[in-house]
């Protein structure tokens, strides 16, 4: 393990087990598409892949890159993911903890324990560690949070195919200028968030 990271996993293994899971989530603030959420379990004792770092820190370019150099090594990999219109029904806090525990079920098989990025949450049913800044001080946190946004902005150039007028491909949802112009020019998709974009926008979602 690289002197870059903190020593949390390596305790957290000793605790617990070798096969600690980290997890991130991305995709709280936009104003569309799903929050995703990321669970990997890195192999233990392994050096870091150079170049790992909490995703907002590197270029789109760099996370595809380490995106597939970390899927390479990875034991387990569970991508889960809540819509839109799961977060306006229940908001952005319980969407983003089904989104973690959908990732959680798609790692197939339990891990000995959980580290994630944030604070604690009650609701997550799985017991875990929770580290303000984790995905800047624990490795396989971070590899978490590389996966989560490489899929989520796949997903959202993906759909701008569909809706070219937002800039999904290049603004991933997030309420730039051009897509809050844009809104307001076309109105909103089944994508959107209308709860977020309600406080953004005097838009009426009634009509």
């Amino acid at each position: 393990m690289s002197a870059r990271w903190t020593l949390i996993e390596k305790d957290l293994r000793a605790q617990f087990g070798p096969h600690v899971a980290g997890m991130d989530e991305v995709g709280r603030g936009p104003l569309a598409g799903p929050v995703v959420a990321c669970a990997i379990i890195m192999p233990p004792d392994v050096r870091a892949i150079r170049g790992v770092d909490d995703s907002k820190q590197l270029t789109a370019s760099v996370r595809e890159v380490l995106a597939t150099r970390i899927r390479a090594r990875a034991l387990r990999i569970g991508i889960g993911a809540a819509s839109s219109r799961e977060i306006d029904r229940i908001n952005i806090y319980h969407a983003t903890t089904l989104a973690m525990r959908r990732a959680l079920a798609a790692l197939g098989a339990a891990p000995d324990h959980l580290v994630l990025d944030g604070k604690p949450i009650r609701t997550l049913g799985a017991v875990h560690t929770a580290v303000v800044g984790g995905d800047g001080k624990c490795y396989s946190v971070a590899c978490a949070s590389i996966l989560a946004k490489v899929a989520r902005d796949r997903l959202m150039s993906r759909l701008a195919l569909r809706y070219p007028e937002y800039g999904w491909d290049h603004n991933s949802g997030y309420a730039t200028a051009h897509h809050l112009a844009a809104i307001d020019a076309h109105g909103v998709t089944p994508h959107h968030r209308a709860s977020f974009c309600t406080k953004q926008l005097s838009f009426d979602f009634t009509s």
